[in-house]
């Protein structure tokens, strides 16, 4: 698919951009814009693709797409059925990439959205009861101008920062940055990773470079990243393979190896587990 980018109008110079959505089916293609974007659905369904990631949405799901992060939301095919009664009703807020930065940056009350905006740069969904409540904090804005809104918003996005039923929809290999604040040591093992991935990496001889005990490194790598250290490294992979993907002139078997795994049936359980369907399906649907 092509990507275009968009640019955002804010209003009046407001930093918040809020309207109501409410037409046959969703049209803009493949895109990106400097602004965060956070789209609540109400009324649609279809499939969703964010960064590396392609998966499905539907009603009552929120969603925060980071900065510069390429999105599309594509609806099923009976939305584009003739007279078809299927409509799509949706939020969705718009807010600049340097929203509250001086704020963010300097104050400790900002410290939970300042981590929510780093984790948006893979896209958030958050699901279940919280959505909900959140969602319909959103719609509320519909009702409030000038000071009250924007204080209503920064007081969502902190809640969003503390929600808890959410998952990150990029691969780790597309986040376009290491968060902020990240330790020194813990990010040479990222770069070195980043650096690598594609090649034999052992937990051992990952170790032994950063002098360290191999159970002392993967309680630390855990404990800093929220994940085991082959996990970290598979995702990678497969974040790499969902880009080679998009060239129709390499195989599934050729990018499989080409992204570091030593085996197919194994690239094809992890691509998967990771991506909910094969290298195939997946080659189909982002093909669009």
């Amino acid at each position: 698919m092509n990507i275009m980018y968009e640019q955002v109008d804010l209003p009046g110079g407001s930093p918040l951009k809020v309207k109501w959505d409410d037409f046959p089916h969703f049209t803009f293609p493949w895109h990106y814009h400097s602004e965060y974007e956070i789209l609540y659905v109400i009324k649609s369904y279809g499939t969703r693709y964010v960064g590396d990631h392609v998966g499905n949405f539907s009603e009552g799901n929120l969603l925060l797409v980071g900065s510069n992060v390429p999105h599309l939301w594509k609806n099923a095919p009976e939305f584009y059925a003739e007279n078809t009664p299927l409509r799509v009703n949706a939020i969705v807020i718009q807010f600049p990439e340097d929203f509250v930065q001086g704020l963010r940056q300097s104050y400790p009350e900002f410290q939970n959205v300042r981590e929510l905006l780093i984790r948006s740069e893979r896209g958030i969904c958050f699901e279940g009861g919280e959505s909900k409540i959140l969602g319909d904090k959103l719609v509320n804005l519909l009702n409030l101008s000038g000071l009250e809104r924007l204080l209503s918003f920064l007081k969502i996005l902190e809640e969003m920062a503390l929600a808890k039923d959410y998952k990150l929809l990029a691969s780790e290999a597309y986040k376009t940055s290491v968060a902020l604040g990240t330790e020194q040591r813990l990010a040479k093992i990222l770069n070195y990773i980043q650096l690598n991935y594609q090649n034999e990496i052992s937990v051992g001889d990952l170790a032994k470079k950063f002098n360290m005990n191999t159970s002392a490194l993967c309680r630390y790598f855990k404990e800093k990243t929220s994940k085991p250290i082959v996990q970290y490294v598979n995702e990678m992979r497969v974040g790499y393979a969902c880009k080679l993907l998009l060239d129709q002139a390499l195989t599934v078997s050729e990018i499989c190896y080409a992204s570091g795994f030593n085996n197919i049936a194994n690239f094809n359980r992890m691509f998967k587990r990771i991506n909910g369907c094969s290298p195939k399906v997946y080659r189909v649907r982002i093909k669009g």
